[in-house]
């Protein structure tokens, strides 16, 4: 049955355009790359998610990542992250601290400049952390509209149950796309979490390629992303954040070891403009 369902990979043909982003270092720290950014941070909430994006109105910063092929629809597999109150009202003081430093800064999925959200306190935190976040999966691709429910299916087999754990977001995290036209400010899971999520990435893997699609690039480094810049500005939003940090080196009354964390609540698949749940968490 699985053959059967990876037949169904052939006529998606398109590979992943998408540049590669590369985990900017600082002077103690090698290039390292990192999975691409997901759609919704280069296109609009409202999308329908048929890649036909290059639409004259789109700000000059955006980047189709996919040409337009009617039938097409972005795959995008992720854990969905909310970050408990106390810790977001914390985080929100330190983007507020490096907003003011790094005007450029532009809220994800928003394409609000974190400096015009900052006038309107309540606003800020409302529309900056007030949502959800997420740990990407596995690459963001297009798949045909027949590979849907195959794809669905393979993805709750494999990733059907699991226990909740906790995701410790512990380092900020700064890093361009491959060709250094986009920046980005995450944080990244270094410790708790990390072993689960590659187990969960490595499943994702199993069900792309038996769908013919690109797999998840080797070492992946989970990460939310929390705001980006147009070009290459990481050398200064390095700077920022490492002053930062040493001045402020607690959030949410954690250690520097644990920047923020949540529990981890399931898996969910997202096709174009359908969200699909994957797993259900066992209780303790």
């Amino acid at each position: 049955m699985e053959a059967l369902r990876a037949s169904y990979g052939e006529s998606s043909s398109e590979s992943d355009s998408e540049s590669e982003p590369t985990a900017t270092s600082d002077p103690t720290e090698l290039p390292i790359n990192l999975p691409p950014p997901p759609l919704s941070l280069l296109h609009p909430r409202n999308s329908l998610g048929t890649f036909d994006y290059a639409v004259q109105s789109d700000p000059p910063n955006r980047v189709r990542s996919f040409p337009h092929v009617d039938g097409n629809f972005a795959l995008h597999v992720y854990i969905p992250v909310i970050i408990p109150l106390t810790q977001r009202k914390e985080m929100a003081l330190f983007l507020k601290r490096v907003a003011r430093l790094i005007p450029e800064l532009h809220v994800v999925d928003v394409d609000i400049p974190l400096r015009d959200l900052i006038k309107d306190g309540q606003k800020f935190e409302q529309v900056v952390l007030g949502r959800e976040f997420h740990v990407s999966l596995g690459r963001t691709v297009p798949i045909r509209v027949h590979q849907r429910d195959s794809m669905v299916g393979m993805l709750r087999q494999r990733l059907q149950f699991h226990r909740r754990y906790w995701i410790d977001f512990t380092k900020w995290v700064v890093f361009t796309n491959d060709d250094y036209t986009r920046t980005f400010l995450s944080l990244e899971v270094t410790a708790g979490g990390l072993t689960e999520i590659k187990k969960q990435i490595e499943a994702v893997n199993d069900a792309y390629r038996l769908h013919n699609l690109p797999e998840f690039y080797k070492d992946p480094r989970p990460h939310i992303s929390i705001a980006w810049a147009v070009g290459d500005i990481s050398d200064s939003l390095w700077k920022v954040i490492g002053e930062e940090t040493k001045t402020h080196n607690t959030v949410g009354g954690l250690s520097h070891k644990r920047l923020c964390a949540c529990v981890f609540s399931g898996i969910s698949c997202k096709i174009g403009n359908k969200t699909f749940d994957i797993c259900k968490v066992l209780e303790e």
